[in-house]
């Protein structure tokens, strides 16, 4: 790919959301041949087919298994331009821009929004955009360069990030109903749980702590799902699939729920940081912004 142009990559995207090359050609006010034939050149230098066209009767498109890897990198590509262009654009004495944050689930997202509020008050022009996922997305974000600073679970690699700890820890527990033999415990011990189908996380680095605090391998508990967030198991739990492990104060099990929450015996925390790329240079928000962090941390 030598010369493909970005403008070609924002015209491809609009034939990917429309599934159709004459609605992608009038919302970028086209015609409809010239749209056509960008996207047969983009093909041809790529050497590969992108498009499965319809018949004539029937005018959708859909992806090849090529077209799907384009559109995601084209997406990826474009979003870094668009943030590259606004940190520029933003590069004079106000300080104004987008901060981007990585992160699973958690309630210390109360502490990111806290330094924001803090930061509000003298530099009102940041915005900040939060992208959730598992440990797995986070870090391809980051790496990517597609957010600033990523809030993740347990060790760090210190050959390829700078972090600091965050003052809090989160709690693992089990979400249940309240009409569940276990709910009149007060604590979760691991033998409750070997005979009861089970919800749990996909994130891998779970695994190993789950596994040594269950005192059981994986492979012999009843795992009937998996979850990468816990909203989404919280649904399954109320309709009475299993018991959800996971993290306390993520789901609300107060005032009419049908759920509660009960923590692990022996106690299971989890402590996180927040963590850059090594070498990272810093658009001048997402430097306040990190310096409003390290402050908060200093007073928590």
């Amino acid at each position: 790919m030598k010369h493909m142009e970005l403008r070609v990559l924002q015209y491809f995207l609009a034939v990917a959301r429309e599934q159709s090359i004459v609605r992608a050609a009038e919302s970028l006010h086209l015609s409809q041949p010239t749209l056509s034939t960008q996207i047969k050149a983009m093909e041809e230098e790529l050497g590969k087919q992108l498009l499965i066209r319809g018949t004539k009767g029937s005018r959708k498109v859909t992806l090849t298994e090529e077209g799907m890897i384009l559109r995601k990198r084209a997406e990826e590509i474009l979003n870094l331009v668009q943030k590259t262009e606004r940190e520029i654009s933003f590069s004079d004495q106000v300080i104004v821009g987008d901060v981007y944050i990585g992160t699973g689930e958690t309630d210390a997202v109360r502490f990111i929004a806290k330094a924001a509020r803090e930061l509000y008050k003298t530099c009102p022009g940041i915005h900040y955009h939060i992208s959730s996922g598992n440990a797995q997305f986070v870090i391809e974000q980051l790496d990517k360069g597609l957010i600033d600073f990523g809030i993740v679970f347990g060790s760090v690699d210190h050959v390829k990030y700078n972090f600091f700890e965050m003052p809090y820890k989160d709690i693992w527990g089990v979400l249940m109903r309240q009409d569940s033999p276990l709910a009149a415990k007060e604590a979760i011990s691991p033998e409750d749980l070997w005979d009861k189908p089970l919800i749990l996380s996909q994130q891998g680095d779970n695994c190993g702590a789950l596994t040594v605090w269950m005192q059981r391998e994986i492979s012999e508990l009843e795992i009937v799902a998996t979850y990468n967030l816990l909203f989404n198991a919280s649904l399954m739990v109320e309709e009475g699939l299993g018991y959800a492990i996971g993290f306390d104060k993520i789901i609300n099990t107060s005032g009419n729920s049908n759920l509660c929450f009960r923590p692990l015996t022996p106690k299971s925390e989890a402590g996180m940081s927040i963590i850059w790329k090594k070498y990272q240079v810093f658009s001048k928000a997402s430097e306040k912004f990190m310096q409003i962090m390290k402050e908060q941390i200093k007073v928590s």
